[in-house]
């Protein structure tokens, strides 16, 4: 048998038959190699002339503040704002190879329309003149820059919550008194990561990263945990994260139960979720619907649970509609859209902030007409974990209360 001898030549012609070989067959022959620097592509040399941030952004969108928000999802003072807190970071100086590097607004810009559309970087690529692969990793750096900054400015500590602020928040718009926050937990679509076997895929049979959420009355995310696999359970997620163990072990902060409304009933302060949690004295989920059915009273503490509930759902459906990344699988490594969803939220709680200040519509009009995205931003499956005796006793208190002193006249009669 002919023995097959390899040489530099031989080695260049297979690497060269498919450029989409796998990284790791590759890496194999890349020391036998030179490394040739392939020519920068006409495209990208004309990027100050022709690009998306000086034809389009530094000449017409910065003179018009109504199209920059629309273009970016944020205006132009939050962009600024920004744009202080990672232009440090992303500031490359000029040297013999690069003689003029992407600013960092140029990198901002790029990572935020990415995340406002979400756009494929190839498209991206095209429209600011940048190669793709290094748009890959100025979104990739950016997003690290902004998680580490904006998480303590837009998701602080939550020991640190005026929740008693809160509560009087929920009763007031939700009619929902000693609730001070709802949770709920979203799948996020991603494509399947490379050799992570069934790890990130779901029981909706497709692949996933998990954002836990607790949500205040006015949409605004007060606590997350991000980056558990899809596949696993509704209760394991909740009981290992961070926010799980202080609620059940008693370190989350609620304030010291107070007297409901109307009535002479003392109740704790509690956290609304729907049946995939489990049952606690500081976490009401719904009866049963077999139960509800038999029984009007339990349906009346659903349905005004259910209510209450409805912040978080509004949230996930804010969050998508502003930023239409959540509108299809995300195609980057897992860290970086570990990153990514807490850029988002923290975002996404600025958006809030600056609408509750100003006491006015925000600039994006949430349509109720259009459903939130149904394949991209699943909420859990409804199968909930242990339950105690107290959980039962808070129920029930809330229930007759709904019922009774705190029925209103709008409540649903079943």
């Amino acid at each position: 048998m002919d023995k097959l001898v390899f040489n530099n030549n031989n080695i260049l012609t297979l690497l060269l038959i498919d450029e989409d070989e796998d990284e790791d067959e590759v890496s194999l022959f890349s020391d036998l190699t030179p490394k040739e620097r392939k020519p920068t592509d006409n495209i990208f040399k004309n990027r100050e002339s022709e690009g998306f941030f000086e034809i389009l952004i530094n000449r017409h969108l910065i003179n018009n503040h109504n199209k920059f928000r629309e273009y970016f999802r944020i205006n132009y003072e939050q962009f600024n704002f920004l744009l202080t807190l990672v232009e440090e970071k992303l500031t490359v100086q000029p040297s013999n190879r690069i003689k003029k590097p992407i600013t960092p607004a140029e990198k901002l810009a790029v990572t935020l329309r990415y995340l406002a559309t979400g756009e494929s970087i190839r498209s991206l690529s095209f429209a600011f003149r940048i190669s793709h692969n290094y748009s890959s990793t100025i979104i990739k750096n950016t997003l690290a820059e902004l998680k580490i900054k904006l998480v303590p400015i837009f998701l602080p500590d939550s020991k640190n919550i005026d929740y008693k602020q809160k509560s009087a928040e929920f009763s007031y718009k939700w009619n929902f008194p000693n609730c001070i926050l709802a949770i709920d937990g979203k799948h996020v679509r991603i494509r399947s990561p490379n050799k992570s076997g069934s790890l990130f895929y779901n029981y909706k049979d497709f692949f996933s990263i998990v954002l836990l959420a607790m949500v205040d009355a006015n949409y605004k995310f007060i606590a997350v945990d991000i980056g558990s696999f899809g596949k696993e359970g509704d209760s394991g997620i909740f009981l290992k994260s961070n926010m799980g163990q202080q609620i059940l072990n008693g370190r989350f902060g609620f304030p010291e139960p107070c007297q409901l409304p109307g009535s002479d009933k003392v109740a704790p302060h509690v956290i609304v979720g729907d049946e995939a949690f489990r049952l606690h004295k500081h976490i009401m989920k719904p009866y049963t619907r077999k139960s509800a059915r038999e029984n009007p009273s339990e349906a009346v503490f659903n349905y005004r649970l259910s209510r209450a509930r409805r912040v978080t759902e509004n949230a996930f459906g804010l969050l998508s509609q502003i930023f239409r990344i959540f509108y299809q699988p995300i195609n980057l490594e897992t860290t970086t859209i570990d990153d990514l969803i807490w850029v988002t939220c923290c975002l996404h709680n600025m958006l809030r902030e600056g609408y509750l200040e100003k006491n006015k519509r925000p600039f994006f009009e949430y349509d109720t007409e259009q459903s939130p995205p149904t394949d991209n931003m699943i909420q859990f499956s409804r199968r909930g974990g242990f339950s105690n005796s107290e959980g039962f006793e808070v129920r029930n208190l809330f229930k007759d209360f709904f019922n009774n002193e705190g029925a209103v006249s709008w409540q649903t009669n079943f």
